[in-house]
């Protein structure tokens, strides 16, 4: 199997792609993850979904998951 990688929005104008599958690291993290398929450190701010609930940076990605990372909501 394989871990589904999605970006939205300006996320996925910065990394120059919608949606890739990486190989399942063990013990993976959500950060590791950003590292595997984008090749640099994860920002702070990005937001970051696990199987479509929200998750931190930390938190543990298995093989199978879908982790969708996108742009801090703004609005005014």
């Amino acid at each position: 199997m394989a871990i589904k990688v999605k970006f939205f929005a300006s996320v996925r104008d910065e990394v120059g792609a919608g949606e890739i599958d990486i190989e399942p690291v063990p013990q993976a993290r959500v950060r590791d993850v950003w590292a595997g398929a984008t090749g640099r450190p994860l920002d702070p701010h990005v937001l970051v979904a696990i199987n479509q609930s929200y998750a931190g940076q930390d938190d543990p990605v298995a093989d199978g998951d879908e982790v969708a990372f996108f742009p801090p909501v703004t609005g005014g």
